[in-house]
């Protein structure tokens, strides 16, 4: 069985993703498509649209075989930790033939040279890194403009940096390079990006992005967000998200936990703050300062955000407080290289024959029920689970349904299979 892997969000999923599935099974005529998936947060430091359970339900349905959680460290994390996070979990399970990401360039060759530069860290890089950070650049910025001299100083020009400008070629970029720091033997394959950019607020037929879906739901009601949406997302897709929305479970919205995410900030010193992860020296007096100056999320993040802290940076931040991880556990988690688990969200008949070739194969423990797990001998399993629980039991206070706001889902909710008449409502 040949078994291709894929690293995701789905917030939600649209006709891109259905496209991009589609494109990664019949390039590399996998027989099976394991999707590693964001949980209840997403790597922009933001809740998702909608719950885990209905975005793998929605990947199952457009053709995903085994769908596993990316812990919420991870899947919130920046581009680095988001990449090395999925392709640990994808190379854990020891069948993975082939990771397939798409990208703007859609030329595996070019992103694989500069993944090679900064999974090595050459010295002379190294410095020119320090020195763009510290004229006040923010990290994605002072790295792009490092490489580009690097590469200058090095071969007399540079015809690859201008690809960490776009969001998919940063990411397939952190793919390569967590692969090369694994020795992973999983071989890469990338699919051009088709339709809006990554970041496109607008909708734009068949092809547009999750950005500009979210945005129409966050403005119109849903009978009229329903109309708009129809050529931009599959009916599978669509009927999961309408049941979403009429239960009161989605869609969540970061403005949501504002006064939440501020009331926290207000009552913790400086010096707590400083604990959290992504901060630096002086940071935590800004956030104490637009907080009691802001009274919105939106105004919160507008307060704090500059040149240097960048939005997605603030929300990370802002998030990774709300849910209670500090820079002391993600150290932890990192010190263990990587998931401590492989958390099953779904899978269909395909996926579940794959669950049973994994197990002896794997070095990490395959969680299909997380109560089972609530006090474990692996180290740092019972405190990730432990985090995501957290994290969930924070995510559901911004459903409109009180009667989902209630804690403790992440230990009762049933994985989706798709194969059951006893689906999950």
């Amino acid at each position: 069985m040949k078994i291709i892997g894929i690293v995701a969000e789905y917030n939600p999923f649209h006709y891109g993703h259905l496209y991009h599935l589609q494109s990664a099974r019949r390039l590399t005529e996998a027989d099976c498509v394991v999707i590693v998936m964001s949980g209840n947060y997403t790597q922009r430091g933001e809740p998702a649209l909608v719950n885990k359970w209905a975005r793998a339900e929605m990947a199952l349905l457009s053709g995903a075989d085994l769908v596993i959680e990316l812990p919420v460290a991870y899947a919130m994390g920046s581009a680095e930790y988001f990449a090395f996070g999925g392709v640990r979990l994808l190379d854990s399970l020891g069948v993975v033939n082939a990771i397939c990401f798409g990208s703007e360039s859609g030329k595996i060759e070019n992103l694989q040279k500069i993944a090679a530069i900064l999974a090595d860290e050459p010295e002379e890089y190294k410095e020119l890194l320090k020195a763009q950070l510290s004229g006040g650049l923010s990290f994605p910025a002072a790295r792009q403009k490092a490489l580009s001299c690097y590469l200058r100083d090095k071969y007399g020009k540079d015809r690859h940096t201008r690809l960490l400008k776009s969001s998919n070629d940063i990411l397939g970029v952190e793919y390569l390079k967590a692969l090369l720091r694994l020795g992973s033997k999983i071989e890469p394959v990338t699919i051009g990006r088709v339709g809006s950019g990554y970041n496109s607020t607008e909708l734009r037929g068949k092809f547009s992005s999750a950005t500009s879906i979210r945005k129409v739901l966050s403005i119109n009601q849903w009978r009229y967000a329903k109309k708009l949406l129809e050529s931009s997302m599959p009916t599978e897709s669509l009927s999961i998200l309408e049941r979403e929305i009429e239960l009161g479970r989605g869609p969540v919205f970061p403005a949501s936990f504002g006064p939440s995410i501020i009331s926290l900030i207000r009552r913790m010193s400086a010096d707590e703050l400083k604990g959290l992860p992504y901060m630096e020296a002086g940071l935590e007096n800004r956030l104490k300062l637009a907080a009691d100056r802001s009274g919105t999320y939106e105004e919160l993040v507008n307060n704090i955000t500059t040149r240097r802290y960048t939005a997605t940076r603030i929300q990370r931040i802002l998030f990774s407080l709300l849910i209670g991880l500090d820079s002391g556990i993600f150290g932890y988690f990192n010190s263990l290289g990587g998931p401590a688990y492989i958390r099953i969200l779904g899978f269909n008949r395909t996926g579940r024959r794959l669950l049973s070739s994994i197990r002896g194969r794997t070095d990490l423990p395959v969680i299909t029920k997380a109560a089972d797990f609530k006090t474990s001998d692996i180290p740092g399993a019972t405190e990730m689970l432990s985090l995501e629980s957290n994290a969930t039991n924070q995510y559901v206070l911004g459903c409109e349904n009180p009667y989902f706001r209630t804690s403790g889902s992440d230990f009762t909710h049933n994985v989706i299979n798709i194969d059951s008449s006893a689906k999950d409502a």
